[in-house]
């Protein structure tokens, strides 16, 4: 039996996840084209429809996103552009030659004053210009398309790009001791596993909303101690609140999220997040 190729183009190639995506190893059945923002300009209509003509995708990966959490604050324009706009023309384009949508949101969608995970279809209430740019891209997405994915995932490390766990690594080489924030609660979520999932995700008929990060939660105090723990590396962690670093966009006090969406239709959930850290570590050496 012959198994139909399905071609899947990412966006925000050059990105952390887009990267972790384009490099995966190669699987049978699977063309992944990835598109970085020098070879396609997501604000552009035109300049989305021409790569989507062009190239003629399955399905889109749309991982292009401004992601400057603080800097929003100060260039709101730019974050609706770019997350609203931008989000816009990629479903408009991918609806328009029949290809599957995945949009990549974020926790900051919702308002972090719950205390038991955030399900798929709770009220969304973003507290940050981020956040709210991300909603509209979701609000975009299911106007414009009718098979779409949106994937809601948190607190992201990986191999590429900047993260917290890179931070923290670099920060131990220059200070015996550091301050980390413990009154924040959510889910890590390692790139690989996340683009593994999303490439299992694609295949399938299964639309709407899905919250997805790794299995388990915990403080930033606790991450922190937990790549330290398992890099071996001997620093002096001391707790502090989120008054301690007062930020311009402020942070969600609690952003675990329930992951409703994968068990109902039977989906892989993601390892523990402590296991996938491990995995990235030695990954990393």
């Amino acid at each position: 039996m012959t198994i139909k190729r399905l071609k899947v183009l990412i966006t925000g190639a050059s990105g952390q996840l887009g990267q972790e995506l384009v490099r995966l190893p190669g699987e049978e059945g699977l063309e992944l084209v990835g598109y970085s923002r020098d070879r396609l300009d997501i604000t552009s209509l035109d300049d989305c429809r021409r790569v989507m003509d062009m190239q003629r995708p399955d399905a889109v990966i749309h991982c292009a996103a401004y992601t400057a959490v603080d800097k929003a604050e100060a260039e709101p324009d730019v974050a609706f552009r770019v997350n609203a706009a931008g989000t816009r023309n990629m479903a408009v384009a991918s609806e328009e030659i029949g290809a599957k949508f995945v949009y990549i949101s974020t926790d900051y969608v919702f308002d972090g004053k719950s205390r038991i995970p955030y399900n798929e279809y709770d009220q969304t209430n973003p507290q940050t210009v981020y956040g709210k740019s991300k909603l509209a891209g979701e609000q975009l997405t299911q106007t414009l398309h009718s098979r779409y994915f949106i994937v809601r995932t948190s607190w992201v490390f990986g191999k590429y790009g900047n993260n917290f766990v890179k931070t923290m690594l670099n920060l131990a080489k220059e200070r015996k001791s550091l301050k980390v924030v413990r009154d924040q609660i959510g889910s890590p979520t390692y790139t690989f596993d996340l683009a593994r999932f999303l490439l299992e995700l694609v295949k399938t008929d299964y639309f709407g909303i899905y919250h997805v990060s790794n299995a388990g939660s915990c403080s930033w105090y606790e991450f922190a101690n937990a790549i330290f723990e398992d890099s071996g590396i001997d620093v002096v962690l001391e707790p502090c609140t989120t008054a301690d670093f007062p930020r311009p966009a402020p942070r969600p006090a609690y952003s675990v999220m329930d992951q409703c969406g994968i068990r109902s239709n039977g989906l892989n959930p993601l390892r523990n997040w402590r296991e996938a850290l491990r995995h990235y570590l030695q990954d990393s050496e």
